[in-house]
């Protein structure tokens, strides 16, 4: 299940936790992050190629690629056995930005989307189903715990795919992590 938790900048005291989709959805848009629900459109072989991901899921993709330029589409599959798993970590945990928007559906597992907002930080648990997308410019960092097991089809502008200015900020070091697993 989904879930948000609002801190401020300055604390990691939880100034709002819930699962309420609604509420989540609400208080996202107020902050200019598109989040929605999209159901999944088939149970994945362990062993599909990306291009077999992406095929699965054709239609949600057109439905991306029709509200804005995303020539690139990329699917990334992270599973616990994944050899380069602590590295990638490392590096998404990292407050970055990017000179376009991050749009991303989670089809499998789950991924932590940490955003740095003005005064606030906002932590919202994707998991399959969950459809997220965030401005160009927004500070903000990504975890996918120690554990990873997700998949998740990613949209670019950019015909280099993911492109990263890491802020140098230590931000991320002071709020909780994805510690479970999806299941």
């Amino acid at each position: 299940m989904s879930e948000l938790t609002l801190f401020s900048d300055r604390s990691s005291d939880v100034l709002l936790h819930t699962l309420d989709r609604t509420q989540i959805e609400k208080e996202l848009k107020q902050r200019r992050i598109g989040f929605e629900r999209w159901p999944t459109q088939t149970q994945l072989d362990p062993g599909a190629s990306q291009e077999e991901i992406l095929a699965a899921y054709k239609h949600d993709i057109q439905r991306t690629q029709a509200r804005g330029t995303y020539p690139t589409v990329d699917a990334i599959r992270i599973q616990p056995d994944h050899p380069d798993r602590a590295n990638l970590r490392q590096k998404f945990l990292s407050e970055h930005t990017h000179s376009e928007d991050e749009v991303r559906f989670f089809v499998e597992g789950q991924g932590l989307f940490c955003l740095h907002l003005g005064d606030e930080v906002i932590q919202v648990l994707c998991e399959a189903c969950d459809w997220i997308s965030v401005p160009a410019g927004t500070r903000h960092w990504f975890d996918m715990g120690p554990t990873p097991k997700f998949c998740a089809i990613r949209f670019f502008c950019n015909p280099s795919g993911w492109v990263a200015e890491f802020t140098g900020d230590s931000i991320a070091e002071r709020y909780p992590l994805l510690t479970t697993p999806a299941e």
